[in-house]
């Protein structure tokens, strides 16, 4: 061998555990983070216009929009899942609609994102929801072969549409493009 043997590698701890629970208001903070660190990997920073305002209006208001199960390590936030009912008419049953899923890069690889998703499988069966469901990324081919990894199955004769902004402010008008 060049150079001698190689020194000891360090030990690392991979049996973190973690803790989960339903957010409440006061963690709208660590909701912010979680997104923000999304949009940051996503590459999307500029898109994010949430602001804990928002996210207390939406999220903890009259009528909330969608249900948060955030992830700890100890007392520090390492994660989330931000989901929302969606339906099938196919089957005539409610399900979930994973809008987002996000681990601070230090939790990554301890199996964190298999737990939540986990949760909400749980949570889907609990409540007799028919599916659980997401998009993802065409360029992150890592969160694909982990989606892959637990049987999720790629839509691929579905095309995502999407109207916001102007688009949905001329189309809500009857002023869209007839075509």
């Amino acid at each position: 061998m060049l150079g001698g043997p190689s020194p000891p590698m360090p030990e690392v701890n991979l049996t973190v555990e973690f803790a989960f629970r339903l957010a409440t208001v006061e963690d709208v903070p660590v909701i912010l983070r979680c997104i923000r660190g999304l949009a940051d990997y996503e590459r999307l920073p500029h898109d994010c216009v949430a602001t804990e305002d928002l996210l207390r209006q939406s999220l903890f208001g009259a009528d909330p929009a969608a249900e948060v199960v955030l992830a700890f390590a100890g007392d520090q936030p390492a994660g989330f899942a931000l989901w929302f009912r969606s339906y099938s008419t196919f089957l005539a049953r409610p399900g979930i609609y994973l809008e987002d899923l996000f681990v601070f890069p230090e939790y990554r690889s301890l199996g964190l994102g298999r737990s939540l998703l986990r949760r909400l499988a749980q949570t889907a069966v609990e409540r007799g929801y028919g599916r659980l469901e997401w998009a993802v990324l065409d360029w992150n081919e890592d969160a694909i072969r982990f989606y892959q990894s637990l049987g999720a199955v790629a839509m691929i004769d579905w095309t995502t549409y999407r109207v916001t902004d102007g688009a949905l402010a001329t189309l809500a008008a009857g002023e869209a493009n007839n075509q």
